[in-house]
């Protein structure tokens, strides 16, 4: 199973963006979905998880009402769009599969995407 992450880039507060998490090797509901982020210093954090029985979504008290995830199980792609963006939304975000959701943390990981870099600053 392979996840690849992209979609990072600079953007100016208030921007947006959307990262795309292709997987292959599985489908997307073979395993609960999550993003994680970490930020330079600072240790990694939980930012969102959708649940592969139902797609319900838990957010992190950061993100709810700015991010959004959604999956393509055509393309077997996740999407994350992310809004109204702030300087403290920067950080090397990765895209997870697990074996569940445990609110907006996904745990017992079983992939890694290899990350992709998010930069909001004017």
């Amino acid at each position: 199973v392979q996840l690849v992450d992209s979609g990072g880039g600079l953007v100016q507060p208030g921007g947006s963006l959307r990262l795309s998490c292709a997987v292959s090797g599985s489908t997307l509901n073979d395993y609960a979905i999550g993003w994680f982020r970490q930020a330079p210093g600072k240790e990694r954090e939980g930012v969102l998880c959708i649940r592969s029985s139902d797609d319900t979504t838990y957010y992190g008290y950061s993100v709810k009402g700015r991010f959004t995830i959604s999956k393509d199980n055509g393309k077997n792609t996740v999407y994350l769009q992310m809004n109204s963006l702030k300087a403290e939304d920067t950080a090397v975000y990765y895209c997870v599969a697990g074996d569940y959701c445990s609110g907006y943390v996904t745990y017992d990981l079983r992939h890694w995407g290899q990350g992709t870099q998010v930069t909001v600053s004017s």
